[in-house]
């Protein structure tokens, strides 16, 4: 309820609760913070909310997970993949990034957020500053998709593309668009490009 009306204190007072309490740190996360999110997602897909109230709630839960995050730490097995996520060139939204880099943070991955409107070349430049594993592409207007293709040739070129898995998404983005340009996978929601994500690490 505190992720869905966007109330930081209540949310913040509540998990250092339940965590006094010894309840385990991944479960508060799971169900009672990023099962708020899906449902946040879907009532943003059915146009029942809108872009403020998932900005409410996403605060509220990076706040929260500042607080969870040391709990947390103690989960992770063996070292944690490292993914990049930025928005291509063109396209100033962030909301979708930051849910994704949101909900991979919280299960444990070493994140590293590009932000938006990110030029081919610093792609492939932070590609080659943090070798990651993963690498998220967003784009949330159709005229920017283009740039994803780019992005992955530019990889290809300087001799990157192998050596990492580049997932796809956005609102115009598709799984034939994905097939398209050569990316490795297309995720259609946040909560799904965790599933990707940990399917292509394993």
């Amino acid at each position: 309820q505190n992720v869905l009306s966007g109330d930081i204190d209540k949310l913040v007072s509540n998990v250092g609760k339940m965590l006094a309490q010894e309840i385990d740190a991944g479960e508060i996360l799971n169900t009672g913070m990023l099962s708020a999110m899906e449902i946040i997602g879907e009532r943003f897909k059915d146009g029942s909310v809108f872009i403020p109230e998932v900005l409410l709630s996403a605060r509220a839960l990076n706040e929260a997970l500042k607080v969870l995050e040391p709990h947390l730490a103690g989960k992770k097995t063996g070292k944690s993949a490292k993914i990049l996520v930025g928005t291509v060139l063109g396209n100033l939204h962030d909301i979708g990034k930051n849910m994704v880099l949101t909900m991979l943070k919280g299960v444990g991955y070493d994140t590293v957020d590009l932000g938006v409107n990110v030029k081919v070349e610093s792609f492939v430049q932070r590609v080659l500053e943090h070798k990651p594993q993963v690498l998220g592409l967003s784009a949330l207007l159709t005229t920017t998709m283009p740039q994803m293709k780019l992005v992955i040739e530019a990889l290809a070129e300087a001799g990157l593309r192998n050596q990492l898995k580049v997932i796809v998404g956005g609102a115009p983005v598709t799984q034939a668009f994905s097939d398209e340009i050569g990316a490795d996978a297309y995720a259609p929601d946040a909560a799904s490009a965790v599933d990707v994500a940990r399917e292509l690490v394993a």
